[in-house]
């Protein structure tokens, strides 16, 4: 589940760690922020009952997801 205080608390750490004793280049700074971005939308869940349908082949199907997912 996507947790808000997780994201900020990382968030809060990053910019925290931009006024160290060693500055943070801006590639790192990307870096940094693009890892905490993703790992927070990797923690989301796509819940079971979810219809789904298929197009573009010679046996379109449709039906619904059966379990919790998460994305990698």
């Amino acid at each position: 589940m996507m947790d808000e205080s997780t994201l900020s608390a990382n968030l809060l750490s990053l910019f925290q760690s931009m006024h160290g004793d060693e500055p943070m280049t801006e590639k790192d700074y990307a870096d940094n922020l693009a890892k905490i971005i993703t790992d927070h939308i990797k923690t989301a869940e796509v819940q079971p009952g979810i219809n789904v349908k298929t197009t573009g082949s010679a046996t379109a199907q449709a039906g619904a997801t059966t379990g919790t997912g998460k994305i990698q």
